[in-house]
């Protein structure tokens, strides 16, 4: 990887102002400091070598499908042997351009440059279609078109550059694909029904461009070039559609044809499928066992390169929202590996394979941050819970918190919230007509844990939190009821078991309403648990931290202990004073701020970077930031909705000491990024 890609990013961000603030910090990641994976492992790929990482219409994550930015811009952050994708289309006057579809109204300015122009409608593979096709257009036409976004969930924010629509020769000339280039030709029958003829083209453009890859999802498009490149030709790839699709020229299914690889073989040299040719999904939208296919198709010579990788779109539940995770399923999982992946995001894909990929576990740890699960991993278990702390441990937390609350009969326990109908089905109980308001607490009602006692809360059943429900984005429905709430005691002797962790944080709140309405004394009930299960010998290896939102309850611990104190600031802060910073080392270690205190921002890109964390740590005080979550909605745009190179921005590049997280495994799997000793 380059170097060079700082200074391409850098020109991205002047020209766009205030967007991929965050992306200039991540390049100086995926650079120099990479120590490359793929040369240490023998890949099952087809030949040993490590797969592609192949970019469809480039960064067509973030900018313009096809567009010569999104093309550069997928070179200046992906492996040095990145594959350039290109969905051939032609023009009337017989122009092959890179555009994602026939209908020209999908991903660009079209209807808008010709507003008199009414939609044709033509057959497509034996289905209607009505829109503004390229058959009806000269390249001369295209001129003031622009290249807009195809997919309305992505930002809008680059639509109105004036990306100009780059025929095959424009695209190898300005970018200059080193690792390879993809034409891939979907409708050859369709514009031999409109006498123009691709196959023709290709042959033409092939004596001043260099194509690497061709794929198709038409068997008679290949027999039509079969031998006419010679024998340094592009590699031929057949491209499977759904399975129970009609292939037009066979009148087979793609489903019989995958039964007959070495027919397909006699064309092509590869195969290029839908994920789930590999890994099926169940009607719930969890991972079924892996098919044979690539083993099979290795067995029969082909190369198996795998289509549909977006971060932006739901992926099964197995992956807990992490692309990255999702790759690496495919390509490093002891049984196969694919030889390729077409992906919109194609940096996520290279740190995959170029990164992560083959590191296990146990691996050395190059990053020097704290990983503190939020509830335990809240992300995959209804939050507080047995399963959600075993799993958070598991997956390599350094730190797991239970925020402590009490129950009527002054029994300390850990539950996300003092209202038990945020954390359990308790609304759905006989305690429903235990619900009533607290003022000091909310101005809405609710069912709270002092309204219950211990052996009544015990059994009730948990929930996961699902705090972008209105995406549609469950988290791990088949759990999401699973694991029992815990005593503080259980808790914290949980963690004293544990090897790998080096901290618990205890997260104490609403002390003075417990104590002065209710006679329950929260901060006596947590030193007391804490001397009761062993922490209160400073030697004990597993250390204490406590944290609360309440400068007098640190203060109170802090005279009764010598435990590491944590002030979490709840409102969003752009700057603080020398004065303020003062007035927290009185009490406190570290302080909690949330991401939007690190950096502002605008149309969901980051604008500007805070210089809240240096200067708290300046001050010799920690900072820890908070909540990281998988799923991409949760993110600002310039981490290319991958959670990786969110933590990575903000411990890499913003050096914060810990991330807060309720998927600690994606950020303790960072910890083991592959940098140079």
């Amino acid at each position: 990887m380059r170097l060079s890609r700082q200074g391409y990013l850098r020109e991205v961000v002047m020209r766009y102002s205030t967007v991929l603030l965050c992306g200039v910090v991540l390049i100086q990641l995926f650079s120099a400091q990479i120590d490359a994976q793929r040369s240490r492992s023998r890949w099952q790929t087809l030949s040993g070598d490590p797969p592609l990482v192949i970019a469809r219409g480039g960064f067509s994550g973030l900018l313009p499908d096809s567009s010569i930015d999104a093309y550069g811009f997928a070179i200046q952050t992906s492996v040095d042997d990145v594959v350039l994708w290109c969905d051939v289309q032609l023009t009337k006057d017989g122009v092959g351009i890179c555009f994602p579809d026939l209908n020209l109204a999908n991903a660009s300015t079209i209807d808008l440059v010709y507003p008199n122009h009414k939609p044709k409608s033509y057959p497509v593979n034996g289905v209607t279609r009505q829109g503004w096709f390229t058959i009806d257009f000269s390249l001369g036409d295209l001129q003031n078109v622009s290249l807009i976004r195809g997919i309305l969930s992505r930002s809008d924010r680059f639509d109105g550059n004036g990306y100009a629509i780059s025929t095959i020769q424009n695209v190898a000339e300005k970018i200059s694909p080193q690792g390879g280039f993809w034409l891939n030709v979907q409708h050859d029958a369709f514009y031999e029904q409109q006498n123009l003829s691709i196959s023709s083209f290709l042959l033409s453009v092939s004596r001043t461009v260099s194509i690497d890859f061709i794929s198709s999802p038409e068997v008679n498009f290949f027999m039509k070039i079969v031998g006419q490149f010679g024998r340094n030709g592009p590699t031929s790839v057949f491209r499977f559609l759904r399975k129970e699709d009609f292939e037009q020229t066979t009148n087979q299914t793609y489903s019989s044809i995958l039964s007959n690889l070495t027919f397909v073989k006699t064309f092509a040299s590869g195969i290029l499928v839908p994920k789930s040719y590999i890994l099926p999904l169940d009607d719930k939208q969890y991972l079924l066992p892996h098919t044979s296919l690539v083993q099979d198709a290795h067995k029969a010579g082909l190369q198996v390169y795998v289509s549909g990788f977006a971060n932006d779109v739901d992926i099964a539940h197995n992956y807990s929202f992490d692309p990255v995770s999702e790759y690496l399923s495919f390509v490093d999982n002891g049984d196969f590996s694919v030889d390729g992946m077409l992906s919109d995001f194609p940096l996520t894909a290279s740190s995959s394979i170029d990164c992560f990929s083959h590191i296990g576990r146990n691996a050395t740890k190059h990053v020097d941050f704290l990983v503190i699960s939020k509830n335990g991993a809240s992300g995959d278990y209804p939050g507080c819970t047995n399963l959600a702390y075993e799993k958070a441990i598991k997956d390599g937390a350094d730190v797991i918190d239970c925020s402590v609350q009490m129950s009527n009969d002054g029994t300390p326990f850990c539950a996300s919230s003092i209202d038990l109908g945020d954390s359990t089905m308790v609304a759905q109980t006989p305690f429903r007509n235990r619900q009533t308001t607290v003022s000091e607490i909310s101005s809405d009602g609710g069912i709270y844990t002092f309204s219950l006692t211990w052996p009544e809360i015990q059994n009730l059943t948990p929930a996961i939190s699902n705090p972008y429900r209105s995406y549609d984005m469950l988290r791990n429905p088949n759990e999401r009821n699973s694991g029992n709430l815990i005593l503080l005691s259980q808790f914290l002797d949980l963690a004293k078991n544990s090897t790998s962790l080096s901290s618990v944080l205890i997260s104490v709140e609403n002390v003075v309403y417990l104590r002065e309405k209710l006679g329950l004394d929260l901060i006596k009930a947590v030193l007391d648990t804490l001397t009761e299960t062993g922490y209160s010998n400073v030697n004990t290896t597993t250390k204490v931290m406590i944290q609360s939102t309440n400068s007098s309850v640190l203060l109170d611990f802090k005279k009764q202990s010598k435990y590491v104190t944590v002030y979490r600031i709840e409102e969003t802060i752009s700057d603080i004073l020398d004065s303020a910073i003062q007035d927290i080392k009185k009490f406190a270690d570290a302080v909690v701020i949330g991401k939007s205190s690190v950096s502002t921002a605008t149309r969901s890109f980051a604008t500007r970077q805070t210089n809240v964390v240096e200067r708290l740590q300046k001050s010799q005080l920690l900072v820890y930031v908070e909540i990281f979550q998988n799923e991409f909605v949760s993110q600002k745009r310039d981490f290319f909705s991958d959670p990786t190179v969110e933590i990575n921005t903000y411990t890499y590049g913003v050096g914060i000491n810990g991330t807060i997280t309720e998927f600690p495994f994606t950020a303790a799997r960072y910890k083991s990024k592959c940098l140079k000793p």
